[in-house]
């Protein structure tokens, strides 16, 4: 799929984050989980998966024929970053074939030093070709990353960073600044809980969602009924 058939299929759709990391309840060794997630997805009239890891992202390819956002989540020392950290996991997801390789666009340095603008500019001189999303958590990385050579911007780091610390719901102001000044298709991402806000994200010019924890991990849709009930008792 190339990059206009891919802005076609994804404009102001669903793309369903499928993920399940190793503490979580739907981890498995096998793997076989998050395919189903996918193809429940993809059955409801999602636009595309967000996967992390090589061997889900090929069970999802298998599974349905949907884009795909990939990431590889590892721990590094000495940097917070961890989704798609260096050119290790920037190879190995060109090589399972995603649509859209999404890296960690804070303001943070990788373990080799290197900033995030510069490490998007490196992947784009290996892989001309590969479409990237940048997940940031400001309108200054959102900035960076885009004239680096990101294809997109997520929101996806927002309340997750030093910078942005004591968010805790969807910043709809930030996706308004970030849609009507970054010159990339911005894809909100982060903090949806409710399809009115998912609506509401679009309204204020967002190109495309993403939602993972409201749609495929039961435990934290568990919790937040929990914490609703307790406190209204």
């Amino acid at each position: 799929m190339d990059k206009e058939q891919l802005l076609k299929q994804i404009r102001h759709g669903l793309i369903v984050s499928c993920q399940a990391l190793e503490h979580e309840p739907l981890y498995t060794e096998a793997g076989g989980i998050m395919p189903l997630m996918a193809k429940a997805a993809a059955q409801s009239g999602a636009v595309g998966i967000r996967a992390n890891s090589v061997r889900d992202i090929a069970q999802i390819k298998a599974a349905v024929e949907l884009p795909i956002i990939g990431i590889i989540k590892k721990d590094y020392p000495n940097t917070s970053m961890y989704i798609t950290v260096t050119m290790a996991e920037v190879d190995a997801l060109v090589d399972c074939g995603v649509d859209i390789l999404a890296v960690q666009g804070t303001s943070a340095l990788r373990p080799d030093g290197k900033t995030a603008p510069a490490f998007i500019q490196e992947i784009k001189h290996k892989y001309p070709h590969q479409l990237i999303m940048a997940d940031i958590a400001t309108f200054e990385e959102a900035m960076a990353c885009a004239e680096a050579g990101a294809d997109f911007v997520g929101t996806t780091m927002r309340g997750y960073t030093p910078e942005t610390e004591g968010i805790h719901d969807i910043d709809f102001d930030f996706i308004a600044q970030l849609s009507a000044y970054c010159p990339v298709p911005v894809i909100a991402e982060g903090h949806i809980h409710f399809p009115a806000q998912a609506a509401k994200a679009l309204d204020c010019g967002a190109f495309a969602l993403v939602v993972g924890g409201a749609i495929t991990r039961p435990a934290e849709i568990t919790a937040r009924f929990v914490s609703a009930i307790s406190s209204a008792e």
